[in-house]
């Protein structure tokens, strides 16, 4: 794709970036990892159970995963503008959709390519 194409794309994938970025610090207290934040959180008050606690700390880490992935999927897509191949699924070299690339920006795979992916049975 041109860069004249992927511009607004790159313009997207930035502002979801910074927008992902300012939400963590907000949630996190700073500059502070999730992890961090979680301790101190679990830390100032009670816990009636430590299956309650344990429960509340494993979501925090899996949101901190999420999160970590999410941003990692929208550097490689600043990546792939950058070095052009942007557009073209990672997998089967086919062109991905404009409307697909409006509805998520970040993604690496044309439909096909992701519904393989998802629905790929282990073994």
């Amino acid at each position: 794709m041109s860069t004249q194409i992927t511009a607004p794309f790159k313009k997207q994938l930035q502002e979801q970036r910074a927008t992902l970025l300012a939400q963590l610090a907000t949630l996190r207290g700073g500059n502070v990892g999730r992890a961090e934040a979680s301790a101190a959180h679990f830390g100032e008050r009670e816990i009636d159970t430590r299956a309650q606690m344990s429960s509340e700390r494993e979501l925090e880490f899996t949101l901190d995963a999420r999160e970590s992935a999410e941003l990692d999927a929208i550097d490689a897509a600043l990546k792939r503008i950058e070095d052009g191949s942007y557009g073209v699924c990672i997998d089967c070299g086919a062109d991905i959709p404009a409307a697909r690339l409006h509805a998520a920006p970040e993604t690496p795979r044309c439909i096909s390519c992701q519904d393989k992916l998802e629905h790929k049975r282990p073994g």
